[in-house]
């Protein structure tokens, strides 16, 4: 194989690969080898932190073990009846390119997924083959994140724990009607059975790391999946209560959302403009809100329109929230619990956190809040300071555009 048929190759994989969003390198644990010789580090120096503005991770070698596919997921453009180039590494391939992308400081570790080729166990073998070489013959230590294949043998799953940091499968559409009708051979109950396989061997391993210290662990960066958003009729009410429902049955690590994006020679059932950018974006904020800021997903739900379902995309869901519940503010910040400052817009936890160690000696200002958020516009109407009390501006009709982002904020966004 010539080096430019590998660079042909790694050009169709790579860019295959950047439909999946859920690939993030943190969470996981330092490995020591043998005699200090190993290749890697997932910690230190090791792993780059490098986001792109939508937050997804950049740092590591993202591509496909092979485009080819025997499913016909209509969203895909990998799919099996789709007209796209195809192309397929070899598990040693992509171990030499993992190797020497790290070698050149190109990157800091792998994300690894596929296309099913004759088989689900068939390709998952490959997927392993691949973590296998690099930890047991290379004694690679940097971070791996392996994507398992629908429906393959429980047992390959595991070996793929063993050797990965994080391993996933994605859910891939928000509702059971919705990968019925776009993706009729993959199977919502098969899917999440996978899920609770890997949530059981990680329990298992937690618990025997606490009885043996030489334990092995299975998939420390735990599990992560993805939703796509826009392909079919699900709502952002309906993605939050799915979302929601996932965190609670499998402990994810993440979710991660994907605005759907029109392929070439798409299906005729599949929309034909992609959702805005901005609505994948107050997902993830709300997805925020339930992991950071004790909202429950009935609260988060709440900042939707009633009517629709759908998130605002001119203002945050935190602050949508706020607006909807104004009889819940103003919060006093000398005073108030950290339960109720969590719910102001504008303060993050870092700035909660100031807020709480700081009044403990004194009394807080307006000009000390304004020190601890971007925009003290956005905050004033919804907290009471020492010197501050927004007796009129809290009941004013024109709140919401008082605080919302200004039209060139979001276009900025967008573009």
């Amino acid at each position: 194989m010539s080096q430019l048929d590998l660079r042909a190759k790694l050009a169709i994989l790579a860019d295959a690969a950047k439909y999946d969003a859920s690939c993030a390198s943190s969470g996981t644990s330092k490995r020591n080898s043998a005699g200090g010789k190993g290749l890697g580090s997932t910690e230190g120096m090791g792993i780059c932190h490098a986001y792109a503005p939508d937050g997804r991770c950049i740092s590591l070698l993202k591509i496909l073990l092979t485009n080819s596919c025997i499913f016909d997921c209509h969203y895909c453009i990998n799919r099996k009846s789709s007209n796209v180039r195809r192309a397929r590494f070899t598990p040693e391939e992509v171990v030499d390119l993992t190797l020497n992308f790290y070698r050149r400081n190109y990157i800091e570790g792998l994300f690894l997924s596929s296309g099913i080729i004759r088989s689900s166990n068939y390709t998952m073998e490959q997927i392993v083959r691949v973590a296998q070489l690099l930890r047991e013959v290379h004694d690679f230590r940097g971070y791996i994140h392996l994507k398992t294949i629908p429906d393959a043998d429980p047992e390959l799953v595991h070996q793929a724990g063993m050797f990965a940091d994080r391993v996933s499968i994605n859910v891939e559409l928000p509702t059971v009607a919705g990968l019925t009708r776009l993706a009729p051979e993959k199977s919502a109950p098969r899917i999440e059975g996978a899920m609770q396989d890997v949530r059981t061997a990680i329990d298992d391993t937690v618990d025997a790391g606490k009885r043996y210290k030489s334990a092995p662990k299975f998939a420390p960066a735990g599990q992560s999946t993805q939703m796509i958003v826009g392909a079919d009729a699900a709502t952002d009410g309906d993605i939050i209560q799915r979302a929601a429902g996932l965190y609670s049955k499998f402990q994810l690590r993440r979710v991660y959302y994907s605005a759907f994006s029109p392929i070439p020679d798409a299906s005729a059932v599949l929309p034909l403009q992609r959702p805005p950018l901005m609505r994948e974006h107050r997902l993830y904020q709300s997805d925020w809100l339930m992991r950071f800021y004790d909202y429950k997903p009935k609260e988060v739900a709440e900042a939707a329109d009633p009517a629709t379902g759908m998130l605002p995309l001119d203002i945050d869901p935190k602050l949508a929230w706020a607006l909807k519940f104004r009889e819940s503010f103003p919060v006093d910040v000398n005073r108030a619990p950290r339960e109720a400052l969590l719910r102001v817009p504008g303060l993050g936890i870092k700035a909660i956190d100031a807020i709480l160690a700081t009044r403990r000696w004194r009394r807080l200002r307006l000009a000390d809040v304004a020190r601890l958020t971007a925009s003290i516009a956005k905050v004033r109407p919804f907290l009471i300071a020492e010197d501050w009390r927004p007796v009129a501006l809290a009941d004013r009709a024109d709140l919401r555009a008082l605080v919302a982002p200004k039209r060139e904020q979001l276009e900025l966004f967008a573009a």
